[in-house]
């Protein structure tokens, strides 16, 4: 069998991998361009010389809600309206873009025609030349309604915001993410008495009193870390030097990424609160001082009955000399004592400010509270014994303050006695902190009230006894020196009452 040429009638290799050209057919490129066209996502007019539309296309013409023969060939006053023509002065800008050859720059334009939806546009006219002759202008158009509609909805959102934070009544600042100040609002300005042109750009921690800027520094450093802060009371310092107590509640500002770029801060201005506070707490003295009078007038009854007894002796004149000078010795003593209750009962009556935090002798404060009241005790057949560990504890606080926890629980202890009996007061050093132990043989606290002691106005006294205040105070009072107090009791066998407050060492340290 003959073999057939087996390579007859193929393709030359090049054949195989080479594709016949493509001749475009008549009208290819026309129907190119018009694709183009209707696929760009502006709206564009090709304007000539005669500033007549040359062409349009489909973005333009659908959202015009013209037709391509209406609007191919008719001059752009008659696709425009007259107003928008006026002011952006259309036909004058198409003019000198064939004029220079260079293209304008883009402008804004809002296009409203009857039965149309309000639509914002920022167009520019392009020039198309044939080598260095300027045939036509093309007017480009980007509908940015939208865009602006947002960006007026953001506007509005951030004018809201900032109304918002400016109504406030409390302190709001914002700041980088090393403390310098960014923002500051109304209450702020109103509180310290500096704008924010003032303090923009200062650090935070420099407002703060000196004494506490390194905890506002701790704050900021927490919060770039991205630790959570609690709520923390510092004081502001104002224009006019006044420190305002401020309760801060800090959080931090984040970027895009996530990081740390700042923190804002809210602070409630609590001077009212402290003045209304320092008001509770006198009417409270003046009640314990009601209280006190009974035994007060037994106490004082007794060395002026004595004076008053060797001043009558000291009226004879057949009286020995020594016997006489007992007597100025009894009326003297007698004096003596009488003045110190009452230096002690105006020291107690005094009022105190919150503000006035000193180094304070505890076993000392603790003494002579008990010595204030040891008539009252006396007249309700209260026996009373002190526990001193050391005869001196300090700690930093307010004296008068802190006297005013002593003598309620004292109080409260004899009330719970009405019948006599045991008092034990203790004081007690227990690794970084005091105790002060009030402890009674009295009735007790039923169970059901141990978790309302502390609560404002709750009292087991009858109407008119008591305001159920006292406890309350003492829970405030002991929690502004960094301190906890609570309550241990059993109905029928008495109660203990514990304060426990840290030492002035360990304080200062921090």
């Amino acid at each position: 069998m003959k073999k057939s040429d087996s390579t007859a009638g193929r393709s030359s290799p090049n054949n195989d991998t080479m594709p016949p050209a493509i001749v475009p057919s008549e009208g290819w490129y026309e129907r190119l361009y018009h694709m183009l066209l209707g696929s760009i996502p502006f709206s564009l007019l090709l304007i000539d010389r005669a500033l007549r539309v040359v062409s349009a296309n489909r973005n333009f013409l659908e959202k015009a809600r013209r037709s391509e023969g209406d609007t191919i060939g008719a001059a752009i006053r008659e696709v425009f309206p007259s107003a928008i023509l006026e002011f952006t002065r259309l036909e004058a800008k198409v003019r000198g873009v064939f004029d220079t050859g260079l293209p304008l720059q883009g402008a804004q334009m809002t296009y409203r025609a009857p039965g149309i939806p309000t639509r914002i546009y920022y167009y520019t006219v392009v020039p198309v030349k044939s080598g260095n002759v300027v045939e036509h202008a093309m007017v480009v158009m980007d509908d940015i309604t939208e865009k602006v509609q947002l960006s007026e909805k953001t506007r509005m959102i951030e004018r809201h915001l900032a109304s918002v934070v400016d109504g406030a009544n409390d302190l709001v600042v914002s700041t980088d993410a090393d403390g310098h100040i960014i923002s500051w609002n109304a209450a702020a300005e109103r509180i310290s008495g500096y704008g924010i042109g003032e303090v923009r750009g200062w650090l935070l921690t420099d407002l703060c009193e000196a004494s506490q800027r390194k905890d506002m520094a701790t704050i900021i450093r927490q919060l770039a870390r991205g630790d959570v802060v609690k709520f923390l009371e510092l004081n502001l310092m104002a224009r006019s030097g006044k420190l305002i107590p401020v309760d801060w509640s800090c959080s931090t500002i984040r970027n895009d990424s996530g990081q740390a770029s700042g923190m804002v801060a809210v602070g409630r201005d609590l001077s009212e609160r402290r003045a209304f506070e320092e008001r509770l707490y006198q009417s409270e003295k003046l009640a314990a001082l009601g209280v006190m009078a009974g035994g007060i007038a037994h106490e004082l009854r007794n060395p002026l009955s004595v004076g008053f007894s060797a001043a009558q002796f000291l009226q004879d004149p057949s009286r020995n000399p020594a016997f006489q000078q007992e007597c100025v010795g009894k009326i003297l003593d007698g004096i003596q004592r009488a003045s110190t209750i009452i230096e002690n009962l105006l020291r107690f009556a005094r009022p105190a400010s919150s503000d006035q935090v000193e180094s304070v002798n505890l076993v000392a404060l603790v003494r002579e509270t008990s010595s204030l009241l040891a008539p009252r005790m006396k007249l309700e057949k209260v026996k009373v014994r002190e526990d001193y560990e050391n005869a001196s504890v300090l700690i930093f606080g307010n004296a008068s303050l802190l006297q005013q926890v002593l003598m309620n629980l004292i109080l409260n202890a004899c009330q719970a006695m009405p019948a006599g009996g045991d008092m034990v007061i203790a004081v007690r050093r227990e690794a970084a902190e005091v105790v002060v132990c009030v402890s009674d043989t009295g009735c007790g606290i039923p169970t059901s009230h141990l978790s309302k002691v502390f609560d404002p106005f709750f009292t087991t006294q009858p109407i008119g006894k008591g305001t159920g205040l006292g406890l309350s105070i003492c829970y405030t009072i002991v929690k502004q020196h960094g301190g906890v107090i609570e309550v241990d009791s059993e109905e029928g066998r008495g109660s203990t009452f514990t304060v426990r407050l840290p030492l002035a060492a360990i304080r200062g340290a921090g």
